[in-house]
């Protein structure tokens, strides 16, 4: 094996956590984006659609930046991305009832079909995903949760 110059702190890729969390979640989108294929939804689209569903089992009200935080994706982004459910006719936007700058969003019950059908593709997807992991998947998911509460904004 070709020994690697300085130019990196590390002498094997795998050595390199930043690069092998890379490789597993492109791994991991790119099945995520198969199973969705069938049902006309790109994966930020389903975020949000999985997000609103969840939110809405523990509160009356979701607004847009509700569903930017809960997500991790960026207001803008959000936005948009609602926008575009709203043209698929899987979500509704409307003014806040108490804060004008604000929008509430609700599921269609389209929205909700669509969006039950995906979660069971997508829990189906990550059961058979992540089984290698078998008992130590508890503990990978807490090490996530370490990272993500360091660095969340």
């Amino acid at each position: 094996m070709k020994k690697v110059a300085n130019d990196f702190s590390v002498n094997a890729a795998e050595e390199s956590s930043g690069f092998l969390l890379w490789q597993v979640t492109t791994l991991w989108q790119r099945g995520i984006k198969k199973a969705l294929d069938g049902i006309d939804l790109t994966h930020p689209q389903f975020v949000i659609l999985a997000s609103l569903l969840w939110l809405s089992k523990q509160k009356d009200s979701i607004t847009q930046i509700d569903l930017s935080v809960h997500s991790k994706i960026d207001p803008m982004t959000t936005s948009t991305i609602i926008r575009t459910l709203q043209r698929k006719q899987l979500v509704n936007r409307q003014e806040h009832h108490s804060d004008t700058r604000a929008k509430t969003i609700t599921l269609t019950p389209e929205g909700a079909a669509a969006t039950k059908r995906a979660v069971g593709l997508i829990e189906q997807f990550d059961a058979d995903f992540f089984a290698t992991l078998e008992t130590k998947k508890s503990s990978f998911n807490q090490e996530l949760l370490t990272l993500l509460k360091a660095h969340a904004k």
